[in-house]
């Protein structure tokens, strides 16, 4: 099994809260990057349709808000639905191009009622399956007015060449214990997928790989103003308070020593790509595996819990 993987970050903009554009959007990328080489195509958080970013510019606390309701109500009806094919055309891709995607959506889930929406980071194969659907653990501060609490079914890796690839959306980089369960089933390529932002990639990429001896893939969205269209609910109210830019984007990829292999890239829609070589894993992990040798199961352990969570357990 040869040591190298091609991989691209696709730094892009969705069309705003619109499902169907955005999934055209994403699966353009998807055909770019096939074209270019890459074997493993990264997108950034919520990118189809769109993060919540209509909450901290129309004062989305406001309780039993006819604004809120109604952007919310557009934001659901644009949500993907999994079982009723929203990604269809995005695995018929991957299997065509034979090429893996890792991406961010906002997923209506059937199995919890069909009407709240998750944070989820979704991995297709290149054989064009859905192998993993991750729910955001715990959606930040603004996020929780429109993100439900996922669970731990999704904390998994995968096997992709001779490396083993796993991802946390935004935040949940932030979590030790997470970054660790990952760490633990052997992950050695990490995806961390953000809504864009300078200031989230630019520190914690280096320190997530200098921790974990492993590549790691920061792939930002961006956000701006031209990006709110008119059909969207208070188009013109969430265009006055937003900025130009408004998520600057910032994807950037290091290697296991720490070191930049692409610097941030801020501004621009764009798709980076670039070779990764495992063997550079295996060389920095001699003097430091953090669940590996350098560990002490018999001192410190931790307990992941996979179980999807339901409401109710229907017994025939």
């Amino acid at each position: 099994m040869k040591d190298t993987l091609n991989v691209g970050l696709a730094q892009i903009a969705p069309v705003w809260l619109n499902k169907t554009k955005t999934t055209k959007k994403v699966n353009d990328y998807i055909e770019k990057a096939a074209k270019e080489g890459c074997e493993l195509v990264t997108f950034g958080e919520a990118l189809l349709p769109g993060y919540p970013f209509w909450i901290e510019l129309t004062d989305g606390a406001k309780f039993n808000s006819t604004i809120q309701k109604e952007l919310h109500s557009h934001y659901v009806k644009n949500a993907i639905s999994i079982p009723s094919g929203d990604l269809d055309i995005l695995c018929h891709s991957c299997k065509k191009y034979k090429i893996a995607t890792i991406f961010g959506c906002i997923e209506l889930a059937k199995d919890r009622g069909n009407h709240s929406v998750y944070c989820s980071l979704i991995y297709i194969n290149e054989f064009g399956e859905i192998k993993n659907v991750h729910r955001k653990l715990m959606p930040t501060y603004e996020e929780r007015l429109s993100w439900s609490q996922g669970d731990g079914y999704g904390l998994r890796v995968h096997e992709l060449g001779s490396f083993t690839v796993g991802g946390l959306n935004c935040w949940e980089n932030w979590m030790p214990l997470s970054r660790s369960a990952l760490y633990g089933m052997g992950e050695d390529l990490h995806v961390a997928i953000w809504p864009g932002g300078l200031h989230n990639t630019n520190d914690l990429t280096k320190f997530i790989a200098k921790e974990s001896r492993s590549f790691v893939i920061s792939v930002s969205g961006l956000f701006r103003k031209e990006d709110v269209q008119l059909e969207i609910p208070y188009s013109e109210l969430i265009k006055q308070n937003c900025n130009e830019i408004h998520a600057n984007g910032g994807s950037c990829l290091v290697g296991p020593d720490g070191e930049w292999i692409i610097e941030p890239v801020i501004d621009k829609e764009v798709l980076l790509t670039a070779e990764i070589n495992h063997s550079k894993v295996r060389e920095e992990r001699h003097n430091f595996d953090p669940v590996g040798h350098y560990s002490r199961p018999d001192v410190t352990k931790l307990i992941v819990n996979r179980e999807r969570q339901n409401i109710i357990d229907i017994k025939e």
